[in-house]
């Protein structure tokens, strides 16, 4: 029987390693060609990833947890048909497996007080040819690598960094500044934990210590970043749904059959948010230095919560879509991110997120902005309320109606109060006149 080599897939075209998270089979294991094998973790997504052929896993060669350059070996399968194919064409030899050390390993049941040090600085070397598989992995560091090293004037690839194959990390980067800028100690968390300011927390005797995964300190980081980049202010908005809660009951059974998609609410609030951002494009824009990029499409992220994270999944060119294209994009999006078939492509060039803490009863909040965008508007939990109503006789009388929270987050940098809160304004005009007409 022939052994087929099974590597690390490179899952976007900036994404040069991966954390191989869980494996779903054993050594001994019989696998079916394109049933998953293992499940990795990227700066851009979670992935099962499918083996490649029919046959019996014969070796792993990557652990849980550890952090590999893509195309690393990782496992070797024994086919059932005795043929001698790589699982990827033409995959460069593979860089020496290195593991990346959890944040949490130092902790012991008793652990000493830590003792601040002086960071040493990543040490300098002749900047690697741009065009080389070193360079090009050091280039391609995360996002806030390389936003933090531009800010600072710093050349990363100019830096021989701790990641795998020489790939500079925040914390290669934290400790070259503060060697190059102070002689005081500087008191830094590890990547994911953001920035922390005195000593650190140590666990007490039956603490449980976990390291966070890729995924929780990717959002950690981006959270924090967010927070550093955007002037962050919130504005609240309560919206009226009688109106689309009865067209949805009077019209849900036609659509399901005609669509074989189920209706829910979020479809009628990003159509009225498409068509809110049409007449207020600085909602949908991105901030470049000095200049505003005013995005030509309308991408709308949606965030899914998952047992393991969060995911934001985008609706590309949602202003083209109609009811029912965007209730097939959501539901599609949204089970493939729960059953971790997503691609990257699939989660980046969001232009506006929405996110829908509602669902769990949170009737309103102030979302964290999802750079580079500019706004992420929140929904709270759609409920039925005692209101006061002006009949057509002017009357006032105490109705039930459905309404929800919505809140808008923007950076204050270039939206201003006045025109998110006309924004947020369009929004609550289009639901509560949402056309019957619209829904297929």
């Amino acid at each position: 029987m022939a052994r087929i080599d099974v590597t690390m897939p490179q899952m976007g075209e900036s994404i040069a390693e991966g954390t191989l998270s869980k494996w779903l089979k054993k050594v001994g294991d019989h696998v079916k060609r394109d049933e998953p094998i293992f499940e990795i973790s990227t700066d851009k997504v979670d992935a099962e990833i499918p083996s490649p052929t029919a046959g019996t896993l014969a070796e792993i060669l990557v652990s849980e947890g550890m952090t590999v350059a893509v195309h690393t070996l990782v496992a070797r399968i024994e086919s059932d048909k005795g043929a001698a194919v790589a699982a990827t064409a033409a995959a460069p030899a593979p860089p020496a497996v290195t593991p990346e050390p959890p944040a949490a390993t130092r902790a012991a049941a008793s652990p000493a007080p830590a003792q601040p040090n002086q960071p040493a600085a990543a040490p300098s070397r002749p900047v690697a040819a741009p065009d080389s598989f070193e360079g090009r992995l050091r280039s391609k560091s995360s996002p806030l690598v390389r936003k933090m090293a531009a800010e600072q004037g710093v050349d990363i690839t100019a830096l021989i960094g701790s990641g795998v194959a020489g790939r500079v990390t925040k914390q290669d980067l934290l400790n070259h500044m503060a060697a190059g800028s102070s002689s005081r100690p500087s008191m830094h968390a590890p990547s994911g934990a953001g920035e922390f300011h005195g000593p650190m927390p140590e666990p007490w005797p039956g603490d449980r210590v976990e390291p966070m995964s890729k995924m929780r300190a990717l959002i950690s980081d981006h959270m924090i970043a967010s927070r550093r980049t955007s002037a962050h202010v919130t504005s609240f908005m309560e919206m009226d749904f009688t109106r689309i809660a009865r067209i949805r009951a009077a019209k849900r059974r036609e659509f399901e059959a005609a669509t074989g998609e189920k209706l829910s609410y979020m479809p009628f609030i990003i159509k009225a948010t498409v068509d809110a951002i049409k007449q207020y494009p600085i909602l949908n824009s991105s901030v470049a230095g000095t200049n505003v990029i005013y995005r030509s499409q309308v991408n709308i992220g949606i965030a899914v919560a998952l047992d393991w994270g969060l995911i934001v999944p985008v609706i590309k060119s949602a202003d083209d879509l109609s009811l029912t294209g965007i209730t097939r994009a959501l539901n599609d999006l949204a089970n493939r991110a729960r059953t971790k078939k997503l691609s990257p492509a699939e989660v980046q060039d969001g232009t506006f997120t929405i996110t829908n803490p509602g669902v769990y009863g949170s009737l309103m909040g102030a979302p964290i902005i999802n750079q580079p965008q500019v706004a992420i508007m929140g929904i709270g939990a759609i409920e039925k309320r005692a209101k006061v109503v002006t009949g057509a006789d002017g009357e006032d009388t105490i109705a039930i109606r459905t309404c929800a929270y919505f809140s808008i987050s923007f950076d204050h940098r270039i939206v201003d109060g006045a025109v998110a809160d006309q924004f947020l304004a369009q929004i609550k005009r289009n639901i509560e006149a949402f056309p019957e007409s619209g829904v297929i």
